[in-house]
């Protein structure tokens, strides 16, 4: 009697499991990112009957048990509608979502100008004498002042 009711109980949580993987998988399958393209579920005209072929790129399958071991490819396989981005030569998929690459890049740039600057501020020893300082505020009236100490505007005509 109790494995009545435990097979019962599994078999109600199985196809309500499965019912949740079908909401949640008809839920997410038109879910964008940057780097996909949207496609439409209507026909392309220019197709012409054409098969639909998945968006995968011949860079992710395995790499061993194909006719063409180096394009990854049987003999007799329809090519891709954008077989030239799909294929072998393509452009290499992205290996991590732009949001984890992102993350990545600031905390390497964080790590690197911390580092920075415990060099800077930290390990940089001070100066074995100090600054000289002049009095009256850095003998800027003995010298004439701040306008006579100006540069001279060069001149283009005029050569001493």
């Amino acid at each position: 009697m109790t494995t009545t009711i435990v097979l019962r109980r599994a078999v109600a949580a199985s196809s309500s499991a499965s019912r949740l993987i079908a909401l949640r998988s008809a839920r997410h399958q038109h879910v964008r990112t940057i780097a996909t393209t949207a496609k439409e579920e209507e026909q392309d005209p220019q197709l012409n009957g054409y098969p639909r072929l998945p968006y995968v790129s011949r860079q992710t399958l395995p790499p061993h048990g194909w006719w063409d071991p180096q394009m990854r490819r049987n003999f007799g396989d329809p090519l891709h509608e954008e077989d030239e981005v799909l294929s072998m030569w393509g452009p290499d998929p992205a290996p991590l979502p732009p949001s984890t690459a992102l993350r990545d890049l600031m905390i390497a740039a964080s790590v690197f100008v911390g580092l920075g600057l415990i060099v800077k501020y930290a390990l940089v020893p001070e100066p074995p004498a100090f600054r000289r300082e002049y009095p009256y505020d850095g003998l800027v009236s003995d010298l004439g002042g701040l306008e006579e100490n100006k540069a001279r505007p060069e001149s283009i005509g005029e050569e001493e």
